[in-house]
């Protein structure tokens, strides 16, 4: 406790500029996620607060990051579909996945799994962080010019026979009982039916047409529609608010360009009564806790989104690691990996319950809260209580807020998440495949990968692919490097010092192979070689394996299989010098002493050429 209020003056300056960038991030991020404005604040007090109490990391600033919102937004979306566009009756669903993806987080870092996330590999975060850039954008592009899918009559006109089947798959799955679809449920099915009115199916077209304005693909779609029916003075306040991030930004960086945008266009759409579209209203008050995702909490509505979930979980892991990696450079300590994700989790668990978007470290509001002079875990405590103030104080004012001006906020943060690092080093990375003429880079070939699947498939499986793509990649590249440095190769065998005085009478009748390095899937095509390499005099072969430390599954059953089929060719195997490791292997499938009896192995050279003097007779020479 002591040192929480070591440095009371500092922290308090960098928690209220962390908190002051963070208003409208908050917002902007709860307006894109499709659950409001107030879920995005919800989100940044709670995580903010309770990251920071109970972090490993002591400035790390917490909240909505755009990698969060925009898994968050595609989960959101899911939902709300499946309950027929009625967002207060998927919410519960909703949060419960957003509950269950903090208490992931706490199991990882309670399971000491921290350390771990840095080894996934770059080109798929790099691919990722680009994709979240290009979602962002396209997803804002609506809004920031004015154009609602949903508003557009002609438009959604064209969804009413979609929404009527719709509505009747709806009202068959709610009377068919256990697949039996009975006389009673039929009649009750037939009247439901017919009480579907007009009204309703106008409303289910808006929803689908909505739901269009949250896919990148649907988005492409629909620009040639969006710009004929441009709204401009919601594309003004969008330019406007753009224009004075970015050159507000060459003037001082004191104070945050995007906090200045968002006043100064809120008071010139205030002061000029525009006729603009504002956000929806924030309710005032104390956030209430939803319980409704613990009274109404079915198992069966949330395991189709457990994968989306530990997605969350990962990415809020990945996100909030990465920036303590930040904070641990700019104040030279080093922040507690698996307590940082317990806090992580404990602060995303309680936002969920009250309503707020899932969140994680964010790296801008970490680093203007360093250098405002916080240093201990009361900044990021004073950022979320400072957003609480704001809620609870300023709400009415923060619902007069333009939609568009925060579609431009969020049209800056998808240009500035993207990985120019990355996307830059493309034609220097150097091209280590082929796909049949091409040659290309198998590094950049996994980051447009998931660039690619990310932006128009799906996040989850995108990044699941390229993990997969890349230990494929990596097993290759290190059976590669390994099957060089292990000599199993087919090429003429030089004597080794030990073996220099062997009997020239009985060297037709024995050959001797030496194994150097590893055998395992990388070496096992060479190693097949072997049988080619034993001249026909030879009925006994040794196997030198002391240079031999580790053989895996697929060398194991090579090895069976040379052995099996030289067997029957009258053939006799001596091992010399057999370690641990392989010697486990080749007992645990009988190759000892089935194969290769007890006696046939040798812990020295001279003890198996004793052998060979005493058993094997020469027949050539």
């Amino acid at each position: 406790m002591k040192n929480l209020f070591s440095n009371i003056k500092g922290d308090a300056f960098g928690g209220i500029t962390a908190g002051i960038v963070a208003l409208p991030l908050a917002l902007a991020f709860g307006v894109s996620s499709g659950l409001g404005p107030s879920a995005g604040l919800y989100g940044a007090i709670f995580i903010s607060f309770f990251a920071a109490l109970f972090g490993g990391t002591n400035t790390q600033i917490s909240g909505p990051t755009a990698p969060m919102t925009a898994v968050s937004m595609v989960v959101i979306a899911s939902i709300i579909a499946v309950n027929d566009g009625n967002i207060e009756k998927a919410l519960p669903a909703i949060l419960m996945v957003f509950f269950l993806a903090g208490l992931m987080q706490i199991g990882l870092g309670v399971l000491g799994l921290g350390k771990y996330i840095r080894y996934i590999p770059y080109p798929v975060v790099s691919g990722f962080m680009t994709a979240i850039g290009v979602i962002i954008l396209l997803t804002q592009i609506l809004p920031a010019i004015g154009y609602y899918p949903n508003e557009d009559e002609a438009f959604v006109k064209t969804f009413e026979a979609q929404a009527k089947t719709n509505l009747l798959s709806n009202v068959l799955e709610e009377n068919v009982s256990e697949k039996t679809l009975v006389l009673d449920a039929l009649n009750e099915t037939i009247a439901d039916a017919e009480s579907i009115t007009q009204n309703n199916v106008i409303n289910e077209a808006k929803n689908i047409a909505k739901s269009k304005a949250k896919k990148p693909q649907s988005v492409i779609m629909l620009l040639p529609r969006a710009l004929s029916n441009i709204n401009w003075l919601e594309l003004a306040l969008a330019l406007g608010t753009i224009i004075i991030i970015y050159g507000f930004k060459r003037i001082t960086k004191a104070v945050p360009s995007t906090l200045v945008a968002l006043v100064v266009m809120t008071a010139i759409a205030l002061g000029f009564k525009l006729n603009y579209r504002p956000i929806e209203a924030i309710p005032s008050g104390f956030p209430v806790p939803n319980l409704e995702i613990f009274t109404n909490f079915k198992i069966g509505s949330i395991m189709p989104y457990f994968f989306t979930a530990l997605t969350l979980a990962l990415l809020g892991a990945i996100d909030s690691l990465l920036t303590s990696v930040v904070a641990d450079n700019m104040t030279k300590t080093k922040h507690k990996p698996n307590r940082e994700l317990v806090g992580q989790g404990i602060g995303n668990t309680i936002a969920s319950v009250f309503g707020g978007i899932p969140g994680a470290g964010a790296t801008i509001r970490t680093v203007v809260n360093i250098q405002s002079g916080g240093k201990t875990k009361l900044s990021g405590m004073i950022a979320g209580v400072l957003l609480l103030i704001i809620l609870l104080g300023f709400s009415g004012i923060a619902s007069k807020i333009p939609t568009a001006v925060l579609a431009g906020i969020l049209l800056t943060v998808g240009i500035g998440v993207m990985d120019y690092k990355g996307l830059k080093a493309i034609p220097s990375m150097p091209k280590d495949i082929k796909i049949g003429p091409i040659k290309l880079s198998s590094e950049v070939l996994i980051m447009l990968i998931v660039l690619v699947l990310s932006t128009f498939w799906d996040l989850i499986f995108a990044v699941g692919i390229g993990l997969v793509i890349s230990s494929l990649m990596f097993m290759k590249k290190i059976g590669h490097v390994t099957a060089q440095m292990s000599d199993v190769k087919p090429l003429k065998e030089e004597a080794w010092d030990d073996e220099i005085g062997f009997p020239e009478n009985l060297k037709e009748e024995v050959f001797i192979k030496h194994i150097k390095g590893p055998l395992f899937f990388g070496s096992t095509n060479d190693f097949q070689q072997l049988a080619t390499q034993i001249p026909a005099t030879a009925k006994t072969v040794i196997l030198r394996f002391g240079r031999m430390q580790y053989m895996d599954q697929s060398g194991l059953y090579v090895l069976e299989d040379i052995l099996l089929d030289l067997r029957k060719n009258g053939v006799q195997f001596l091992i010399v010098d057999l370690l641990p490791q392989p010697r486990y292997l080749m007992e645990r499938i009988d190759i000892i002493p089935d194969l290769i009896p007890n006696e046939h192995i040798f812990k020295t050279f001279d003890d198996c050429l004793q052998w060979i003097k005493q058993h094997v007779e020469n027949k050539y020479q």
